[in-house]
């Protein structure tokens, strides 16, 4: 069981700092990615039967490009510190009871919500359906938010399972 919470411990402190390098790089190379954001937003690189149909969905503000890649950045810290608070209330609730172990799972899961809302929510969802990000052979993300998320949703699941009792050290 020891071993079962340590490694709850470490995959959700590997997500932090998946999360947190994800940011990191997004920081510091702040413009390749905002490009990315960009064209996502803008709608300049989807089928041309859909750019003339829906073309008043597209962004064109590089105010708002900014503001939206912002959020992003911030979602990515935001999941990387409640996955790393995580992380680390597990490690310290290893030897603990079940039910406090079961209590140090909060910030964890806290982690695994923010990731799963950017990465479905923020990639699948609006970008890739609201903006069609589908449709673009360059600026297409949704395969590594799938990624993302369904790492997340796994350990997430791994995590929520029921913990018994350690045994004591003999």
């Amino acid at each position: 069981m020891l071993m079962t919470r340590c490694a709850k411990a470490v995959m959700v402190a590997c997500l932090a700092l998946f999360a947190a390098l994800v940011a990191f790089n997004n920081l510091v190379d702040y413009r390749a990615n905002l490009a990315f954001v960009q064209h996502v937003l803008a709608m300049d690189d989807i089928f041309d039967g859909s750019r003339h149909l829906i073309r008043w969905r597209a962004i064109q503000s590089p105010l708002l490009w900014h503001t939206l890649y912002g959020l992003i950045i911030a979602g990515e810290i935001a999941t990387a510190l409640l996955l790393g608070r995580g992380a680390w209330a597990l490690w310290q609730a290893r030897h603990a009871s079940a039910a406090q172990f079961a209590r140090a799972k909060h910030w964890a899961m806290a982690g695994v919500l923010a990731g799963f809302v950017l990465w479905f929510l923020g990639f699948m969802v609006i970008g890739g359906e609201w903006f069609l990000m589908w449709q673009s052979p360059t600026w297409n993300g949704q395969a590594g938010a799938f990624r993302f998320y369904m790492t997340l949703l796994g350990v997430g699941i791994f995590v929520n399972q029921g913990d018994g009792e350690v045994a004591p050290v003999a």
